[in-house]
């Protein structure tokens, strides 16, 4: 697909919502442009003066950016989760300190005289410098003048686009299966979703077509959608990767219907491609080079984004630490100001302790760094997917198919039966039972959607001794699985939540 337009973004403004609109500059952060400039003394704002703030520097020590090794690891066996939870055998960590001063020794420098003040809802400077970096050689956007803007996480950067773009009582465009509070995020606004149908990438574009050409006020009960909420990589909950073509597809048929797309990526970096059997997989990482695992990633919207209808949540939830409560936008500038007004008198900034630190880890890893890192972890929650799907195959007999209805169509379906077993005589009863779990192996993200089978006692068809052994395997496969992740990695959540949806 050759699409290189560099142009600056259309005007887009007749999207923003009443209360957006009637957004003005937040009376005192409008003075902090006056308050900051040199040699001035202020005596407005009711900051603190930094003196006393009860901290005279903050350090860390924080993991190298390439902590984790560019091979997957797995436990030799059932057990040596056990071993590694006292330390047996485990590598150790790279440290790299950091410190915070209070006050910078060059201009530049990160300090906490600025990061615990009051500041703009544009965050640390610094922290703003290395996002336009990242966006631009990662996310290239199709036009010139895309911006960068901080928030507290994506489920505060979609409320504020929600905010920022519908009216009550209209209508959003989402995947059929999606996140459940992004919905109930919307649901107190009288803003309720419109579903799409889904297959292996996600979102249909055929179906998103047939929704918006055939939309009917009087049937629908309200005026064509004109924002879209999805979430392409790591589909929350089916797993699912959306490739560039189906991007562009549904970026396409958005121009023509006047779309604004809300890309909500938090799993972007956590791309783990198809999974394998043991007996086909390779040890080796397919990218040594960081540069690489980026080029290497299905693109952003951005890519295609040529008119600025695109406003990006991003979050560091998923590759830092979901309680540093960080994230940002990439969008247009007359969005981008639309929802800094907004932050001004709400979040305001993402807390200074947050910002200063992941900042600091951020500029001292550098960009190169950075990207090592984001490989690392992408490795690692492979190995994560592929020890749960292997830990099953050991425990339970795997059937594989190729689904043909819903999401599922078109995909790998793998469906769980107990393994048979040997009679008197040694030989295998080839009696499977019923079937488990069937689930498809996600391709991004954390989360392997499973559907658990109807399994009622009222079914005399089913042999229940039979039935409860199996649903005891089931969860000593899963104890088993949840104890090696709980100690395996820096995060404090395992990879395999499972989320049954029957």
């Amino acid at each position: 697909m050759a699409l290189e337009k560099h142009g600056k973004a259309i005007d887009l403004s007749h999207h923003l919502s009443d209360l957006s609109r009637a957004r003005g500059t937040s009376p005192l952060k409008g003075l902090i442009k006056y308050v900051t400039k040199p040699g001035t003394i202020s005596l407005a704002g009711g900051m603190p003066h930094p003196s006393y703030f009860p901290y005279a520097d903050i350090s860390a020590n924080a993991l190298a950016s390439d902590n984790f090794a560019l091979e997957p690891t797995r436990p030799d066996s059932s057990v040596s989760w056990f071993w590694k939870l006292f330390g047996a055998g485990s590598s150790k960590e790279k440290i790299m300190p950091i410190t915070i001063p209070k006050c910078p020794s060059q201009a530049d420098d990160i300090n906490l005289a600025v990061s615990l003040q009051y500041g703009t809802a544009q965050g640390l400077v610094q922290l703003q410098e290395f996002l336009k970096e990242l966006v631009g050689k990662v996310y290239k956007p199709a036009y010139s003048d895309w911006t960068t803007l901080v928030q507290t996480g994506n489920t505060d950067g979609w409320s504020r686009a929600l905010q920022t773009l519908c009216n009550p009582g209209e209508l959003i465009l989402t995947e059929e299966w999606t996140y459940p509070s992004a919905l109930a995020n919307s649901q107190p606004f009288n803003i309720f979703p419109v579903p799409i149908a889904m297959d292996s990438e996600g979102m249909r574009s055929d179906d998103l077509r047939k929704v918006l050409s055939e939309w009917d006020e009087t049937a629908r009960g309200g005026k064509r959608p004109h924002v879209m909420y999805t979430v392409p990589v790591g589909q929350n909950p089916s797993g699912a990767t959306m490739g560039l073509e189906r991007k562009k597809e549904i970026y396409d048929i958005c121009v023509e219907f006047d779309i604004i797309i809300v890309e909500d990526d938090p799993y972007y970096f956590l791309q783990e491609g198809q999974y394998k059997p043991k007996s086909e997989r390779s040890s080796q990482s397919a990218h040594k080079d960081p540069g690489d695992f980026i080029a290497n990633l299905v693109p952003s919207y951005l890519k295609v984004d040529y008119q600025g209808r695109v406003i990006r949540l991003d979050t560091f939830s998923k590759t830092i630490a979901p309680g540093s409560r960080l994230g940002f936008f990439t969008c247009n500038p007359r969005f981008a100001e639309r929802l800094e007004r907004h932050g001004e008198t709400t979040t305001q900034a993402p807390c200074g302790f947050g910002q200063s630190l992941i900042t600091q880890l951020l500029k001292s890893w550098g960009y190169e760094g950075y990207t090592r890192w984001l490989h690392g972890l992408a490795v690692q929650y492979t190995g994560r997917r592929d020890y749960i799907i292997d830990c099953f195959a050991e425990e339970f007999h795997l059937r594989s198919s190729i689904g043909t209805t819903g999401i599922w169509n078109g995909l790998e379906v793998y469906d769980l039966y107990a393994k048979p077993k040997r009679n008197a005589s040694g030989l295998e009863k080839f009696d499977f039972g019923p079937k488990l779990i069937s689930f498809v192996p996600p391709t991004s993200g954390m989360f392997i959607w499973k559907v658990m089978r109807n399994l009622s006692r009222r079914n005399s068809s089913l042999s229940w001794p039979r039935v409860e052994s199996s649903l005891h395997l089931v969860g000593s496969s899963l104890r088993r699985i949840t104890s090696w992740t709980a100690v395996k990695g820096t995060f404090g959540y395992p990879f395999p939540t499972l989320t049954s949806m029957h």
